[in-house]
């Protein structure tokens, strides 16, 4: 009776881990719904980073965007990576406390933060969407904060603008994130 018990909690246990690790096409149909900002729900990045800072200029014509992933809440590994689309285009991707900078014409432009795959077990929200109005010459700073801890059992991603100083902080803390499309 006892074997049989342990194979009975082994096989759910390996159901549960199983079911972690779904790619993100398993739930990005209904998680990504309703973002204007998100790209193409199959879309997945090969991220690397590096230590070495890179900064960038403001163009007088353009506004400069860096998008910055905070996983310091975030209590599993492996850490998730995590796309930023802007306007229906994804165009990055970060991956464990890294950022990388990016620019955009003025006006008004949606964003979504994205987490690639699922990464861990629990409910919550794996996408995040904001708007901002850019202006030519300004710099903006947005964080995807990451969080999931074993006790509560949820996870989540929180996408939200900075404070400059605050944005500069984070990103000199930061590795910096380079990318490609998978293929």
């Amino acid at each position: 009776m006892e074997n049989i018990l342990k194979s009975a909690w082994l096989v759910l246990l390996l159901f549960l881990l199983w079911g972690s690790f779904l790619p993100a096409s398993a739930w990005a149909q209904t998680d990504l719904a309703g973002a204007p900002g998100c790209g193409a729900p199959d879309t997945k990045f090969e991220v690397k980073t590096e230590k070495q800072p890179h900064s960038a200029q403001p163009d007088a014509a353009k506004a400069l965007v860096y998008f910055i992933e905070d996983d310091s809440d975030f209590g599993s590994h492996p850490k998730p990576t995590t796309r930023l689309g802007v306007d229906g285009e994804w165009v990055g991707a970060t991956h464990g406390n890294s950022y990388f900078h990016f620019l955009v014409d003025p006006g008004v432009h949606h964003l979504c933060a994205s987490w690639q795959t699922i990464v861990i077990l629990g409910q919550g929200h794996k996408t995040a969407a904001a708007h901002f109005t850019a202006e030519a010459g300004g710099v903006y700073y947005f964080e995807a904060k990451n969080t999931w801890w074993l006790d509560h059992g949820t996870a989540s991603i929180n996408l939200h603008p900075l404070d400059s100083d605050e944005g500069q902080l984070l990103a000199n803390k930061a590795a910096f994130s380079t990318f490609q499309v998978k293929k």
